[in-house]
């Protein structure tokens, strides 16, 4: 084997990632599957050894020693046997090195072969093991292309699905268009490793919110709850570990920067900032915003909520078809009615006079 081989394995090797002694071990299996098919009827051990320091290539075969005649290939008489180790006997295994013989062109195709599937397992089984770790996180993608209802979308070394029920309808995702992404799954198929996207997962509002707001990043301010509905509109309550640090307006930035950054990565996906709040009335009356609630009544245990607002921000509460009382719902876990004030004022369901729970909030 000559010099140049052996400067080709290593760039394989550096190309592919791939430490050079388990290269040189995978060709020197290959090399056993192409010598095998030069000793016809040899049925014993056989090694291939690659020496690196003189870019040699050593070909060993197993022959087992007997004391009568010589009948298979894969045997060798004593006498033969005892000029390369004197102290063997009958029975015993020798390996003995052969002269290289020239390889076949079926048998050098049998070897490449070899190689290309080995290398191919590994770079599969090296993708799967990271991108499983990977899990969780959201990674800058380009759109590749379309598969049916699918987009498929460049993460690096592999291109990730995005399948129609992680899609939001009125994203366009476009060919070569760049966009963040969260994983959500990574699994082995018979086509290689498969990673699933999302642009619709709800944690994919907390990624977004970890890279732009340091606080969030380093734990100062925590997103308590996150409810989404995909591409219309999202509220995040947030809350401060240090009574300096303020969440709303870490999170919203300077003139609204930060929350501006993560609307544009989501296409103008509306974001609300709540503050919040361990009681659960005025958490009720943070999550109705733009609205904000004369007084919150709970009931049912914490199980559902009456909010009552002034007659002219009753749409404001409401939301359109119903979009923001039924994001407030979901991001407090409790049921949310609304009443106007004239509209309490005139039923027997308003505020009952010792409620389990009732907020005032203040302005701001």
């Amino acid at each position: 084997m000559n010099e140049d081989f052996m400067d080709a394995l290593q760039q394989i090797a550096r190309e592919k990632d791939i430490a050079f002694e388990d290269l040189r071990s995978m060709v020197e299996q290959a090399l056993v599957t192409a010598y095998r098919k030069n000793f016809a009827g040899y049925t014993g051990e056989i090694r291939v050894h690659i020496d690196p320091t003189d870019n040699s290539i050593h070909v060993y075969r197993s022959r087992t020693v007997v004391d009568d005649e010589v009948m298979e290939p894969d045997e060798m008489h004593i006498d033969e046997a005892r000029l390369l180790y004197p102290d063997c006997e009958s029975g015993d295994t020798i390996e003995t090195e052969v002269v290289q013989p020239a390889l076949a062109r079926i048998a050098a195709q049998t070897a490449k072969q070899v190689v290309v599937q080995k290398l191919r397992e590994m770079e599969r089984d090296r993708i799967l093991a990271e991108y499983s770790q990977r899990v969780g996180e959201v990674l800058t993608g380009q759109v590749q292309r379309r598969e049916y209802r699918n987009v498929l979308i460049n993460i690096g070394k592999i291109d990730g699905v995005l399948p129609p029920d992680q899609q939001v309808p009125s994203e366009p995702y476009r060919i070569n268009d760049r966009l963040k992404v969260y994983v959500t799954d990574v699994r082995a198929t018979p086509r290689g490793p498969q990673v699933t996207l999302s642009r619709t997962h709800t944690s994919l509002i907390r990624r977004l919110f970890e890279l732009e707001v340091p606080e969030v990043a380093d734990g100062t301010v925590i997103i308590k709850a996150v409810a989404r509905e995909p591409g219309a509109r999202s509220k995040i309550a947030v809350f401060s570990r240090d009574d300096k640090v303020d969440p709303v307006g870490s999170c919203v930035g300077h003139r609204g920067s930060r929350v501006q950054a993560v609307v544009n990565e989501l296409y103008d996906e509306k974001i609300d900032v709540i503050r919040w709040s361990p009681d659960l009335a005025q958490f009720v009356s943070e999550a109705l915003s733009p609205a904000k609630p004369v007084a919150v009544h709970i009931t049912e245990g914490g199980k559902a909520a009456l909010a009552i607002v002034p007659d002219v921000q009753l749409s404001l509460a409401i939301g359109k078809c119903g979009q923001n009382v039924r994001l407030a719902a979901r991001l407090t876990g409790c049921r949310i009615d609304i009443r106007s004030e004239s509209q309490a004022a005139r039923s027997d369901a308003g505020p009952a006079p010792t409620p389990e729970s009732t907020a005032t909030p203040t302005e701001g």
